[in-house]
Parts: structure tokens; C-alpha cells; sequence
């Protein structure tokens, strides 16, 4: 048995939360990763998870047990990295995770500038809409809009983006174009549903010192948003979206803005990773790379 690699599965297996997606966090099959478990329990001569049919715990000496395996593979990748790095180049892999319409718009477009520059590291995409658990997850950073809300995650801002409403050329020649955030009121809207809570968001919009919530009429819902733009483009409804989601239908006449002299509340766009005492080398040029590149031309997102 490789103890390391045996640790390794038992740290995904604890934060992936089940057996089958730890395995395919690792691309292998789940009877192999059941099997290292299996192995790993009889080495120690201690059980270390609890299984059911439906449920999968932690028990008191698997929870120490993953305390010091999470700070022995630290210090192995810390140590591998750092090694690689005296050898005049940046070796490893990194798990990221994004957006699709982020990694699409904004982090791929200039990925072969990183690759140039750190031929030898390796990056793993995880891009959903929804909200993840970057700890859970087993990712090593997360660019993400919006403000922090886990306190054990650090959050570097990268920089800030507007909010837009926008609709096609065909919806505003069938209903009008709104002059107001009043007259929103009367026109339908795409539905974003919120990964988090499952419900339509709302618009927002400043007035004085106050933000003011619009509930919007709503037709069609969707939870991805590259079918919440599509959905306008197509006639089905106002969207409010990030600018930078934008920027192409804008410019070739598909989507139009309305609403352009009011103001809306701006929103972070940061890049997030956990805290540690140790941060991987390979991370942290990543991270520094984004706020290079990334950040210094996001006052235009």
C-alpha cells in the first residue's frame, strides 16, 4: 500500500463526502477508492469512518487522523514545489475553480500567457454557477463575484464589475423600453435561480443612500447563465448580468442596455483560497499571476 497516496484518498473521501465522488474527483473507480480505505483502516488497526447505506461519517480518530494527513501532504507538495522551484521552474498541478462565463470571458483567453511563463504547472478547471465549498471541494483557489461569505477563505480582490439591463432588439419593439426602475414593472423578466437558495434573484438598484429591491414578473427561469443570456437574446425577457457576460452581444446589436444612467450597487470579483501557514508555491504564482494580469484590466469588466 502507498501510505501517501492511501492519505491522499482518505483526505478526498472526507471532504468529497462519499466514496463514488471522491472518486471521480480523482478519476478513478469508486471499488478503488472503497478498497485503499479498506487497506488503509487495517494498516491502522482502527476504523476511521462510520458507513451506512445513506450516510458516511468521520469518526473521533479518523477526524485526528485527517488533521495530520491534510498537514503531511501539505508539507510533501510545499516540499516537491519548493524543490522545483531551487531546480529554476515551478512544477505541479492546481485545482481552480470558476464560473464558466469568468473562465470563458476572461481566465483562458489569457491562460497561454501562464503557460508561457510556467510551462511545467498544471491546471485543473472545476467551472460551475454554483456556490462551492472550496475547502470541501479539494480545490486550491476560487475566482468568484460577489462578497466573502465564509470567513476561512481569504479573498483578494481582483476587481469590480457593473451590473447591466439589457433586452433584445425584438423584445423592446413588442413591448417598449423601460425609462424607469418603476416601469420594470410592467415587463418580463429572465429568472435566475440562486444556487443557493433556489429562488429568483432579485434586481437591485441604488437610490440616494438607498438600495432598492425589484421584484421582476417572470416567465422563464434558469439556473445556468449562459442560458439566462441566451434566453434574452431570444426575446424572452430582461436580464440584469454582470458586463463582462455581455460585452460580445452587446457589440454585435443582439442585446441592447436600457437603464444606463442608473446606478447599481458594484460587485467584487475576487480570487479565494484557504487559509494556511503553508501556501503552495505553484499557488501563489497563480494567484499573484491573476492579480497581475487579470486584475489589471478588471475596472473594464
Amino acid at each position: 500500500m502507498d501510505r501517501l497516496q492511501a492519505m491522499e484518498t482518505f483526505v478526498r473521501v472526507i471532504e468529497a463526502g462519499s466514496f463514488k465522488k471522491a472518486a471521480e474527483t480523482m478519476r478513478v473507480l469508486p471499488s478503488t477508492v472503497t478498497r485503499t480505505i479498506k487497506e488503509l483502516e487495517s494498516h491502522l488497526s482502527i476504523r476511521l469512518l462510520n458507513r451506512t447505506t445513506r450516510a458516511l461519517s468521520i469518526t473521533d480518530a479518523g477526524l485526528r487522523y485527517y488533521d495530520s494527513c491534510k498537514a503531511i501532504l501539505r508539507e510533501v507538495q510545499v516540499a516537491e514545489e519548493a524543490t522545483g522551484q531551487e531546480g529554476g521552474a515551478l512544477r505541479g498541478k492546481i485545482r481552480i475553480s470558476a464560473t464558466p462565463s469568468l473562465a470563458k470571458g476572461f481566465l483562458i483567453p489569457k491562460l497561454p500567457r501562464f503557460a508561457e511563463r510556467y510551462p511545467d504547472i498544471g491546471l485543473d478547471f472545476d467551472l460551475s454557477d454554483a456556490t462551492v465549498d472550496v475547502i470541501q471541494r479539494g480545490v486550491d483557489c476560487a475566482i468568484r463575484a460577489g462578497e466573502l461569505q465564509s470567513s476561512r477563505l481569504i479573498a483578494r480582490r481582483l476587481g469590480t464589475f457593473h451590473w447591466y439591463v439589457c433586452g433584445s432588439p425584438d423584445y423592446f419593439r413588442r413591448y417598449g423600453t423601460p425609462h424607469s426602475i418603476e416601469s420594470l414593472r410592467d415587463h418580463s423578466a429572465v429568472g435566475y435561480i440562486h444556487s443557493r437558495t433556489g429562488r429568483p434573484v432579485n434586481w437591485a438598484f441604488r437610490q440616494g443612500n438607498e438600495i432598492v429591491s425589484i421584484p421582476m414578473g417572470q416567465h422563464i427561469s434558469v439556473n445556468d447563465t449562459d442560458a439566462y443570456v441566451e434566453a434574452a437574446v431570444a426575446g424572452l425577457g430582461l436580464i440584469r448580468v454582470a458586463s463582462y457576460m455581455v460585452r460580445q452581444q452587446l457589440a454585435d446589436g443582439r442585446l441592447e442596455r436600457v437603464l444606463s444612467d442608473i446606478e447599481a450597487p458594484l460587485e467584487p470579483i475576487s480570487i479565494l483560497y484557504p487559509h494556511s501557514r503553508h501556501l503552495s508555491p505553484t499557488v501563489r504564482a497563480f494567484i499573484d499571476w491573476c492579480i497581475d494580469v487579470i486584475g489589471h484590466n478588471a475596472r473594464d469588466w
